[in-house]
């Protein structure tokens, strides 16, 4: 323990002595303990607080650098794009070769059977056959049900207000990948945002990024609502981690690496996400499941679309 000089004015000790020879070392040391862990609770708040900065800090100095990474992406398309689209500068014509004329020997029969033997001429009348395709094939449509939504388990790093939208929210998003995700997404508005700081959450991610007000959102968070002030979002297991798949028992398959907007296929599996009496997520009876750990459910709202 530091010396009584190094926390108390000479003066107070022999104060003290004075006022109680006998307990005086006591009631010194008894301050000096109460003092030094008093400094040892600040600094440890401190540390505490700045601990906190930086994990802000650092989450969005990600979030800045994956939206750099999509817009580098978005320019390197753009230049593929004009190089593959650039007009070819014309080539030199061949000089026209002249017509060998026929020896005036041959006769015009033999010129007409020359013409008749020419492999792959029509004749007067016939039909022009169709060209074949060896790529064509009378196989099976494509598959369109949930296996092909990438569904995985997230932890929002951190969540703000939109700045140009005030019922929309920005959220930063660990999904096990090498940097997180921004998700543009619409929550409740009589909820305080910064609850959700650190709560897991089901998030679609092979959603194409799209621009809302301004801000990329790359995936999309999955929820139930009954009204534009009743948002609740879909809740993984207990036990799960950023980065664990969802999986469907029924529906086997590797999701899509991107789902392609032409092909409709969220919009044609939504309407079969919903949650049942209990609150459990399904898609036409199969359960949303994360594999060793459990189901993925809406806390309160039951028999609800899920979108």
């Amino acid at each position: 323990m530091a010396d009584s000089g190094d926390i108390f004015k000479p003066s107070f000790a022999a104060m003290l002595h004075k006022l109680d020879p006998d307990d005086s070392e006591q009631i010194l040391d008894y301050f000096k303990t109460n003092v030094l862990l008093i400094r040892e609770k600040a600094l440890l708040q401190a540390s505490v607080r700045e601990e906190k900065k930086l994990l802000v800090e650092n989450a969005r100095l990600k979030n800045d650098i994956a939206d750099l990474r999509v817009q580098l992406q978005e320019k390197n398309k753009r230049k593929i794009a004009k190089a593959l689209f650039a007009p070819v500068p014309p080539t030199a014509k061949p000089a026209p070769s002249l017509p060998v004329r026929q020896s005036d020997s041959a006769s015009p029969a033999s010129a007409l059977e020359e013409r008749a033997e020419r492999p792959g001429r029509r004749r007067r009348g016939e039909r022009r056959a169709r060209p074949k395709s060896d790529t064509l094939s009378l196989g099976e449509e494509p598959r369109v049900d949930v296996s092909r939504l990438d569904i995985r388990i997230g932890r929002v790093l951190s969540i703000r207000r939109h700045p140009l939208a005030e019922t929309l929210s920005v959220q930063v998003v660990e999904l096990g990948e090498p940097a997180p995700r921004t998700v543009v997404s619409k929550l409740n508005q009589k909820q305080d945002v910064e609850e959700l700081c650190g709560n897991l959450v089901v998030v679609l991610c092979n959603v194409r990024p799209c621009k809302l007000k301004g801000v990329v959102s790359q995936a999309r968070l999955l929820c139930c609502s009954t009204s534009d002030d009743n948002i609740e979002m879909l809740a993984p297991p207990p036990g799960s981690m950023p980065g664990d798949r969802v999986t469907f028992n029924n529906y086997p398959g590797e999701p899509d690496r991107e789902l392609v907007s032409k092909d409709r296929v969220w919009e044609i599996l939504q309407p079969d996400l919903q949650t049942d009496g209990r609150g459990v997520a399904s898609y036409k009876g199969a359960w949303f499941e994360v594999k060793g750990k459990g189901l993925c459910r809406i806390p309160t709202l039951t028999n609800c679309s899920i979108h």
